[in-house]
C-alpha cells in the first residue's frame, strides 16, 4: 500500500503538512465525481480527523485512507490494538509503513549480522578494526532505534507493554547499544554473547513475516514436544543408570565409568552416532548384553521418536486449521472497520463504486480504472448498485485477480504476420504424438550421456568436453531449443511461462548451452557437467507419484524458505555463542589418552585422515556455521563435542546436547510440515476435480458500458472505462488468481469455513468503531466545513451511522 498524496490541515491553527500530493487528490476527487457535487451525503467519520473541520472532499479522502490501513493491517495480519486514532499519530504510523523505510529497517538487520564476520574472532578477509565496527553498529541500532521511536509515538506505552516482540526488540536493543558503546570506549571487544539475538531484529522486519509465522507455529508446538522431551529423557536417564551399574566394572569399555559418562553415552546412542562402538566392549564379554542396547534403541528411537512426530505431526495439523480461521476473521474484522468508513447516508448498507474506487485509490494504486471496475463487479453478487458487508468481506479474494478481455484469450499470433507460423506450431504442438517425441528425445539425449561417461577419456578435461561439450550435446541442444520455439509459437510467451515445467525444461536447457559454451572457453570450469543432466528430470513428470511429490514441493516452497531462515537464525545463534565459549581453543593433538585422540593427531609434515578433525572448530563465524552443520548431522557429532569436554571442561558438553536438542525439534517440525502439505495436496487432488480447479481459478465478469454507467462510472474512470466497453455491446473479462496454498485452503476447508463464519456471525455484537463524531458528543454528527467561493466558510451538519 502507497500512501502518496496526502495533506493533513488542522483548523486549530497546527499546519502541519504529511504528504505534499493531497491536493493533486482532491482534485482527482473532484473529476470522479462528477464535478464536485457539493450535496455529497457524509458517513462514519474517520479517527484520523478527530475533532477538525473539514470539506466533504477531505473527509471521504481520509476515510478511504484509514480504510486503506485497516485492510492493509487485514493484510499483513497486524493487531487492530496499533491503528492510528489520532492525526496526531498518523505521520510516525506511515513513516514506519513506508516501504522504503521497510528496506531500510531489513538493511540495517542485515547489516547488524553481517558483522559477525568482521568482530573478532573475525574471518580474515573481512577484519575490520573496532572503531569501524562499532560505528558500523551503532549506526544500524540507531536505524531501528528510530523505528522503535516512531512506533512509540502512535502505540504508546500501554499498549507497547503489550506487544511481546516489541518488547524484547526494544530491551534486546537498549542492551546493545550500551555494549556498543562500551566498545567504542575501551577499544577491544569482551564477552559478547548477546550478539546471538542480533537476528531479533531481522526477524522483527516487514519482509520476514513468514520466517515470524514459523517460529510461531514452532513456540505453539513446543507443549506436546516439551512432553515427549520429558518421556524421552526419562528413559535415556533410566538406562543410563542401569548401564552404569551393569557396565562400570568393564575396565576396557570407558563410557560408563560415571553417571554422567554413562547419561552422556546414552544421548549420543539416541542419535546412534556411537554405535555399535559403544557396545562392542561389553559385548565381547557377554553376547546377552547387546540386549540392553537393542531394546534402549528399539525404545527410544524407534518408539518415542516416531511417536513425537506422530504428536507433532497432530498439533501442527490443527495448528495449521487454526491459523487459517483466524487469518480469516481478522481479514473480515478489518473489512468490517472498513466497510463503516465507506458507506454514507445516503446508502448506509452499501458502499458505492466512486467510494470503493476511492479505497483502492490508497490501498493499491497500481490498479486502473478498469481493474476496479471488474473487481467492484465482481463482489457485486447481488447485481445491486452497491456491495453489502457479506460482499465487501470478500474484497481480499479480488485482490489477486488479473483481467483479461475474453477476446484476448484468443491465440496470441491472430490477425498479425507470424499467424501462419503460430498456426503450423499450434498443429505440432497438438499432434497426439509431440509429448512422446519429447519423451524420446530426452531418453536419447541420457543414454548419448551413459556412453559419453564410460567412453575412454585422456583426462578430466576431455572427459568433460565429451560429456558436455561434443557434438551430440549440441544436437540434443538445438532440438531442445526447437521444442521450446514450437511452444512459445503455439502459445505465446506469457501462456508458455505460466507452466512450471515449462519454465523448468527452458532454464535447463539455457544453462546446459551456457555450460556446453563455458566449458569450451575454459575446460577446467568442470562445474557446468552438472547443467546437461538435469534434463532428465522431465521424465519424472511421467509418473503421477513423482508429480505429486514436485506439486508438494511447490507449495512447501514458501515454508522450507521460512524454515531455512530459522535454521540459519539458529544457526547463527549457537555459532556466536559457540565463538564466545570455544574461540581461544586449539584443538590440534588436544585429547591425548582418550578415545578421541587418533582423531585430533596433527603433524606439520603429514596428517592422518582422522587427523583432520581439529578443523572443526569455532575460531570464525564460517568455520562456527560448517561445525554446526556437521552437529546437525549427527555423524560422529560426539567427537567435537568430548574434544571440546577434554579442553574447555565437562560442562562445555551442555551447548552440544542443547544445540542437538533445538535442531531435533525444529526438523521434527519441519517433517511434520511436510507429511500435512503432502497429506493436504493428495486430499485435494481426491476431492477436487480439473474443471472445479478451473472454477476456483478462474473468474467470469460480463459487463457492458450502460451497466457501468448504472453503477455510477463517472470522471476519469468513466473515460478508462470507455476505451475498453464499446456502447450497446456486453464484454466478457476472465480474471485469473495464482495456484496458492491459501488458494487451495479455500477450496478444502470450505465446510469449516462456513461454520467458522456462521458461529462469527452468532457471536457477533455491535463491533465496536474506532470512527467519531465530533470532539464533544460521540453520538452528534461530524462538522463539515464546506468552503464557499468567496473562501467565506460555513458550518453544517453531516451524518453519523
Amino acid at each position: 500500500m502507497k500512501f502518496e498524496g496526502l495533506l493533513h490541515i488542522m483548523k486549530d491553527g497546527i499546519n502541519r503538512s504529511i504528504y505534499s500530493s493531497f491536493s493533486n487528490n482532491l482534485d482527482n476527487r473532484t473529476d470522479t465525481d462528477g464535478g464536485g457535487d457539493a450535496t455529497l451525503d457524509m458517513g462514519s467519520r474517520s479517527s484520523l480527523h478527530t475533532g477538525l473541520q473539514m470539506s466533504e472532499d477531505e473527509h471521504w479522502e481520509m476515510n478511504y485512507h484509514e480504510a486503506a490501513i485497516y485492510l492493509e493491517e487485514g493484510l499483513n495480519n497486524e493487531k487492530f490494538d496499533s491503528h492510528p486514532s489520532s492525526p496526531e499519530e498518523l505521520p510516525a504510523y506511515l513513516r514506519v509503513h513506508n516501504p522504503w523505510y521497510h528496506g531500510l529497517d531489513l538493511l540495517a538487520s542485515l547489516v547488524l549480522i553481517l558483522l559477525a564476520f568482521t568482530e573478532d574472532p573475525a574471518v580474515p578477509a573481512f577484519e575490520l578494526p573496532v572503531w569501524a565496527h562499532g560505528t558500523i553498529e551503532l549506526l544500524a541500532l540507531s536505524v531501528i532505534g528510530i523505528e522503535l521511536h516512531l512506533k512509540l509515538k502512535w502505540i504508546g506505552w500501554g499498549t507497547i507493554f503489550k506487544h511481546k516482540r516489541t518488547m524484547l526488540k526494544g530491551i534486546t536493543l537498549l542492551i546493545m547499544v550500551l555494549e556498543a558503546v562500551v566498545v567504542l570506549c575501551r577499544q577491544s571487544s569482551h564477552f559478547r554473547v548477546t550478539r546471538a539475538l542480533r537476528p531479533i531484529f531481522l526477524v522483527d522486519t516487514r519482509h520476514c513475516g513468514g520466517v515470524r509465522r514459523f517460529i510461531r507455529q514452532i513456540l505453539q508446538s513446543l507443549p506436546p514436544i516439551i512432553d515427549m522431551l520429558g518421556l524421552l529423557m526419562f528413559f535415556v536417564a533410566t538406562y543410563s543408570l542401569l548401564g552404569y551399574y551393569l557396565f562400570t566394572e568393564h575396565v576396557d569399555n570407558g563410557h560408563f565409568q560415571t553417571i554422567s559418562d554413562s547419561f552422556v553415552s546414552m544421548f549420543v546412542l539416541l542419535t546412534t552416532a556411537n554405535f555399535p562402538d559403544v557396545m562392542m566392549p561389553s559385548y565381547a564379554k557377554s553376547k546377552w548384553y547387546a540386549l540392553f542396547f537393542i531394546l534402549y534403541i528399539i525404545t527410544v528411537l524407534y518408539v518415542l521418536m516416531n511417536l513425537m512426530l506422530a504428536v507433532v505431526y497432530e498439533t501442527f495439523t490443527r495448528i495449521e486449521r487454526d491459523k487459517c480461521r483466524a487469518l480469516l476473521l481478522h481479514r473480515r474484522g478489518a473489512a468490517r472497520r472498513a466497510f463503516r468508513l465507506l458507506v454514507s447516508r445516503r446508502a448506509p448498507r452499501a458502499v458505492r463504486l466512486r467510494h470503493f474506487a476511492g479505497l483502492l485509490r490508497h490501498y493499491a494504486p497500481h490498479y486502473g480504472g478498469l481493474d476496479v471496475y471488474l473487481m467492484f463487479k465482481q463482489l457485486s453478487r447481488s447485481g445491486g448498485g452497491g456491495l453489502s458487508r457479506a460482499e465487501f468481506a470478500n474484497v481480499y479474494e479480488v485482490f489477486a485477480l488479473r483481467w483479461a478481455a475474453q477476446a484476448a484469450r484468443a491465440p496470441w499470433y491472430s490477425a498479425s504476420p507470424l499467424e501462419p507460423l503460430g498456426r503450423a506450431a499450434a498443429v505440432a504442438v497438438r499432434w497426439r504424438y509431440f509429448e512422446h517425441l519429447v519423451y524420446a528425445i530426452i531418453i536419447g539425449n541420457g543414454v548419448s550421456m551413459i556412453l559419453r561417461v564410460f567412453e575412454a577419456a585422456g583426462d578430466l578435461q576431455d572427459s568433460a568436453r565429451l560429456l558436455c561439450a561434443s557434438w551430440d550435446t549440441w544436437l540434443f541442444l538445438i532440438l531442445f531449443l526447437l521444442e521450446a520455439a514450437l511452444r512459445i509459437m503455439a502459445s505465446g510467451l506469457s501462456a508458455y511461462l505460466e507452466s512450471g515445467w515449462n519454465v523448468f525444461d527452458l532454464s535447463v536447457t539455457l544453462l546446459a548451452l551456457l555450460g556446453a559454451v563455458m566449458l569450451t572457453i575454459a575446460p577446467k570450469l568442470f562445474i557446468v557437467v552438472m547443467f546437461r543432466p538435469l534434463r532428465l528430470m522431465r521424465l519424472y513428470k511421467l509418473k503421477k507419484r513423482y508429480r505429486d511429490v514436485f506439486g508438494t514441493l511447490v507449495l512447501l516452497s514458501p515454508l522450507m524458505s521460512s524454515a531455512g531462515c530459522v535454521m540459519l537464525v539458529m544457526y547463527y545463534f549457537f555459532a556466536i555463542i559457540g565463538m564466545e565459549l570455544f574461540a581461544g581453543y586449539d584443538l590440534r593433538n588436544c585429547c591425548i589418552n582418550t578415545t578421541v585422540e587418533d582423531f585430533y593427531k596433527y603433524s606439520e609434515n603429514s596428517s592422518t585422515p582422522l587427523g583432520y578433525y581439529y578443523l572443526n572448530n569455532f575460531e570464525n563465524i564460517l568455520t562456527s556455521g560448517v561445525s554446526l552443520f556437521e552437529l546437525t548431522v549427527v555423524n560422529n557429532w560426539f567427537i567435537l563435542m568430548n574434544a571440546y569436554a577434554t579442553v574447555a571442561g565437562q560442562f562445555s558438553r551442555i551447548y552440544f546436547m542443547v544445540f542437538y536438542l533445538f535442531t531435533m525439534v525444529v526438523l521434527t517440525i519441519v517433517v511434520a510440515s511436510v507429511l500435512e502439505a503432502f497429506r493436504f495436496r493428495i486430499q485435494y487432488k481426491r476431492s477436487t476435480t480439473k474443471r472445479d480447479e478451473e472454477k476456483l481459478l478462474h473468474e467470469e465478469v460480463h459487463t457492458s458500458w450502460e451497466e457501468a454507467q448504472r453503477l455510477g462510472a463517472s470522471g476519469d474512470l468513466a473515460e478508462e472505462l470507455r476505451a475498453h466497453l464499446p456502447p450497446g455491446m456486453q464484454v466478457t473479462f476472465i480474471g485469473t488468481r495464482p495456484r496458492t496454498k491459501e488458494v487451495l485452503q479455500r477450496r478444502m476447508y470450505q465446510a469449516d469455513i462456513q461454520k467458522w463464519l456462521a458461529e462469527e456471525d452468532d457471536s457477533e455484537d455491535a463491533p465496536p468503531s474506532t470512527t467519531v463524531t465530533s470532539s464533544e458528543d460521540p453520538l452528534s454528527p461530524p462538522i463539515i466545513q464546506q468552503p464557499d467561493s468567496e473562501n467565506n466558510h460555513q458550518i453544517r451538519t453531516g451524518y453519523q451511522l
